[in-house]
């Protein structure tokens, strides 16, 4: 009895904090709202949208689907980006994670979220439109560093997509576009996934949306954010190129 007591004492010891205080509440995720994830603007199997036709070089699908992204993501952020401001977003932040941007030397920039996204827009934006990194000219090679820059691209293209769920799903619903931005997150993610281009320990910030909105969509439903039979068809992919 006496082991038993002392063991509940432990316990209710660890759930305070050193200072006696309780732990504040985690913040209830609006977009998690059952109501809200149903959502979407299609019922398009994505899994299969995103798999890598035959006879289409990966490289060519890799750069195509790149850009649209780019663009889409681009777009749904500009619909909210008024309320995105350096004082409404102080840090480019998702949830309790807060990300810094990296110039050209490595020097780390801590900045506001709508200077975060300018320069992940503005980077991305110089990259694909540059014939020797997305050449669109018949015979034109790929850089070799082609792979290592689209697994950047698409890892910032990320942080906008979580900074818009974050901070911004208020306004998205207010203008009654998270419909749209649900599907545009759910075919980005089964994308990344399906070619392996986004390490899964950078987007666990989001696995309990992940596990929502792509659970139907033929993917994985562990949460780790690369399903087996994911990975096998990723590195298929590979060898073929």
């Amino acid at each position: 009895m006496e082991f038993i007591i002392c063991s509940l004492c432990c316990c209710w010891k660890s759930k305070g904090k050193p200072n006696g205080k309780k732990p504040a509440p985690e913040e209830k995720k609006l977009y998690l709202e059952p109501e809200y994830t149903k959502s979407r603007i299609t019922d398009f199997e994505f899994k299969e949208l995103v798999m890598l036709p035959r006879e289409i070089d990966l490289n060519e699908w890799l750069a195509s689907n790149t850009t649209t992204f780019f663009h889409h993501i681009n777009l749904q952020y500009s619909t909210i980006s008024e309320f995105c401001t350096g004082e409404s977003c102080q840090t480019m932040a998702v949830c309790n994670t807060q990300y810094y941007w990296y110039d050209e030397r490595g020097k780390k920039i801590k900045c506001t979220a709508p200077q975060y996204v300018d320069f992940v827009m503005s980077s991305v934006q110089k990259l694909v439109t540059d014939e020797d990194v997305f050449p669109t000219k018949y015979g034109k090679e790929f850089p070799n560093s082609f792979e290592s820059l689209v697994k950047k691209i698409c890892k910032y293209l990320f942080h906008v997509l979580a900074h818009i769920y974050s901070s911004h799903f208020k306004e998205t619903l207010a203008l009654e576009l998270h419909g749209h931005l649900n599907t545009l997150y759910t075919h980005f993610i089964l994308f990344i996934r399906e070619f392996n281009l986004v390490d899964p320990k950078e987007t666990t910030i989001m696995d309990d949306l992940t596990e929502v909105l792509c659970s139907s969509s033929g993917s994985s439903s562990n949460g780790s954010g690369n399903g087996s039979s994911n990975s096998a068809g990723a590195q298929n992919h590979v060898k073929e190129r």
